[in-house]
């Protein structure tokens, strides 16, 4: 699978886990290049905290496309260590 936002790849990986429709990738995987910090967060009622990064690419901003979950519920550990997309970001085989 591929992630790719404004002509830029932001992960690429044989190894995602799908949860709810998302592809969820090794945080490893991330292109830290395009990303930037983001202060938002958001609770999952099964998953727990999710945390975001915004994206900057060619001059351009996506804010919190990109999440996270640094310490889910247990019921949720398959998504630990990985990052998902959204805004945009197209994720693609």
């Amino acid at each position: 699978m591929k992630a790719t936002w404004n002509g830029v790849t932001l992960a690429q990986s044989d190894d995602t886990v799908v949860v709810e429709g998302n592809h969820y990738f090794p945080a490893a995987a991330l292109n830290r290049d395009y990303v930037t910090f983001s202060n938002h967060h958001t609770t999952c009622p099964w998953k727990g905290e999710a945390s975001y990064y915004s994206l900057l690419v060619n001059g351009e901003m996506n804010p919190d496309a990109v999440w996270y979950y640094a310490d889910p519920k247990p019921e949720a550990e398959m998504v630990k260590d990985r990052v998902a997309f959204w805004k945009g970001v197209k994720v693609e085989a």
